[in-house]
């Protein structure tokens, strides 16, 4: 029997099939708002941009918050277009010098000492990056430069001021809104995001799930007449609604309308050339509590600070007790009843 030979040569024109297994790694979902960061870079020509795409990524996958990126890039950007200005061409030619230029010049535009320091705060986090990459060199981040910034007191509201605001405010929406604010404590954030369901107004509290700053959870109270407030607006408001408070087009409402509303309010109550603010609500709450006798400890709770230093601003801001204080002790200085005994009654030339 003759069998025939099957050639074991690959015929010409033919490859032979890798038959191994292809595994396809899932492509990473891209956030948009860093992709529109890097278009901005590619349109204003500045280099650096996969290092630049590699960290934003990075503090993103680290629970960095939104407006945290947004800094971050805001300062980055405005840095690498020093850069270019300079001549630069390569993030491996950074020096000390360059960095200490650059706050110069935002200094020279006349931005505040704390916008400088946290653009230069962002920038010495996106440095070390590049130092932990092997990017630059170490001595560029060695001995960092720090922007003094005045350490002011916490702007309240006068109390009459209060009176006056909160008089001419008419609709129930805005009127609850300001009263949760200054009852309180509650950043605009933070209230902007509550929904119906945090709201217990049985127990007369909020539950915020999440800290628009620190991510912290906490409970903060509400007053009569916050409850009385809510009262009426879940009367008036749309109960498909899943936001406590909602505008006309989105479900949550926007940080400016809110803050129109406030502003609107204020030059009606004929207080618009004081400079308040939103945040000065919050402000005026602490000042509040602190007055009416509340710890800082239990204040630090309600407001959510995770540094009891934050809090004791207040302290310095709080000045009835203080003031008290000082009377008191004026006047046993008048009569000439403290060590020395000396008054001071002739008159001055």
């Amino acid at each position: 029997m003759t069998f025939l030979q099957v050639p074991t040569a690959t015929p010409l024109g033919f490859r032979e099939l890798d038959c191994t297994p292809i595994t396809l790694e899932p492509s990473k979902p891209k956030n948009p708002f860093i992709q529109k960061c890097l278009k901005r870079l590619v349109k204003k020509g500045l280099f650096g941009r996969p290092h630049v795409k590699r960290y934003l990524y990075d503090i993103h996958r680290r629970g960095c918050r939104p407006n945290t990126i947004r800094s971050s890039f805001t300062a980055i950007f405005l840095f690498l277009s020093h850069l270019k200005n300079l001549g630069r061409t390569y993030l491996e030619t950074i020096t000390r010098d360059d960095l200490s230029r650059f706050v110069e010049g935002e200094q020279d535009r006349g931005l505040k000492p704390s916008t400088v320091s946290s653009r230069l705060s962002c920038l010495y986090a996106f440095l070390g990056y590049l130092v932990e990459q092997e990017i630059i060199h170490p001595d560029v981040i060695k001995k960092k430069m720090y922007v003094k910034v005045p350490n002011a007191l916490p702007r309240a509201i006068d109390p009459e001021d209060v009176r006056k605001f909160l008089s001419v405010i008419r609709t129930p929406r805005d009127w609850a809104m300001i009263l949760i604010l200054l009852r309180t404590g509650m950043r605009i954030g933070e209230l902007l995001d509550a929904k119906v369901s945090s709201v217990n107004l049985r127990e007369k509290r909020i539950e915020i799930i999440e800290a628009s700053k620190n991510r912290v959870g906490r409970v903060v109270y509400l007053s009569d007449d916050a409850v009385y407030a809510l009262k009426v607006w879940f009367k008036k408001r749309n109960p498909g609604k899943e936001h406590l408070f909602y505008g006309q087009k989105y479900d949550a409402l926007s940080y400016s309308a809110a803050r129109a509303r406030f502003f609107k309010h204020l030059e009606k109550a004929g207080l618009s050339h004081k400079g308040y603010t939103l945040h000065c609500l919050r402000h005026t709450f602490a000042s509040e509590m602190l007055n009416g006798g509340m710890s800082l400890q239990c204040l630090q709770e309600l407001l959510g600070h995770s540094c009891i230093e934050m809090t004791r601003r207040y302290a310095r801001l709080t000045d009835i007790t203080r003031r008290e204080q000082y009377y008191k002790a004026m006047a046993i200085i008048e009569r000439g009843d403290i060590n020395g005994h000396y008054r001071f009654d002739h008159q001055l030339p």
